[in-house]
């Protein structure tokens, strides 16, 4: 079975794949035209978030039969082409389910110490005290949007800090958690309450500038929000306004359009 390869992965990765008996066809740094030719007689393709797997690469690719996504998102595949074609995509949806809540637990805890403007500073050589005076976590208000295994990962963790946590998901409903874990609220009334924002929800059409400068504007002035999801669910040209005018405490992202 010939397999594409078109985002770098280590060593040790590309060992397993060839001690599989696989005829690996490794690209990690080609042009999407070079993508697109070397896909035209491969079965499978494997992928990472650098590559966009278009409509017209799909149609293409005469013998695709898989595409495998190693992470969560796909939208960075033309799904409706493959699956019209018959192509089967895959994803590994727990592979970075810790990491990424980790991730947005430190991204919170450097905005409420002001830690990035100590950095900052301490790289130009200042040492501003009065400007690093931070806020504490315990008692503060944690808003989770989106409470899959990533945000419910989150919300643990937050939960021994004294946050309280609450959170908006359409498919999920008080029932599903235990008594003082969560109080589950619609999109407004998180909007209007929390101290932090933190977003966990994929990228589509009803998620897509979810937190626009209206939205952002209706956030407390004091408040942070923090996206570690997809680029996109928040406008960035929105989000840069509203921080320039402090309609809004900060922003942690690490995603982007």
């Amino acid at each position: 079975m010939k397999v594409l390869l078109s985002d770098p992965i280590t060593d040790a990765g590309l060992a397993i794949l060839n001690d599989a008996g696989l005829d690996i066809v490794y690209l990690p740094s080609g042009t999407p035209e070079e993508k697109q030719t070397a896909a035209r007689d491969v079965h499978g393709w494997i992928i990472r978030s650098g590559t966009n797997i278009t409509a017209d690469m799909i149609q293409s690719s005469q013998n695709l039969l898989v595409i495998g996504r190693a992470g969560v998102g796909v939208d960075n595949i033309d799904f409706p082409s493959a699956t019209r074609k018959g192509v089967v995509v895959m994803n590994t949806p727990d592979v970075n389910t810790i990491s990424a809540a980790e991730h947005t637990v430190a991204l919170m805890l450097t905005l409420s110490r002001n830690i990035h403007l100590g950095h900052s500073g301490l790289e130009k050589g200042e040492w501003n005290r009065h400007q690093l005076v931070g806020t504490e976590l315990r008692n503060k208000t944690l808003g989770i949007v989106g409470l899959g295994k990533i945000g419910r990962e989150v919300m643990d963790r937050c939960r021994s800090f004294g946050m309280k946590i609450i959170g908006y998901d359409p498919f999920v409903n008080q029932d599903m958690f235990r008594e003082n874990e969560i109080k589950i609220v619609d999109l407004d009334t998180l909007t209007e309450t929390a101290d932090f924002i933190s977003l966990h929800v994929p990228l589509n059409e009803h998620t897509r500038d979810l937190f626009n400068y209206d939205r952002l504007c209706r956030m407390k002035s004091s408040a942070r929000i923090i996206n570690v999801a997809r680029g996109g669910i928040i406008n960035e040209l929105d989000l840069a306004k509203a921080v320039t005018e402090e309609k809004i405490g900060g922003a942690a992202i690490d995603v982007f359009t």
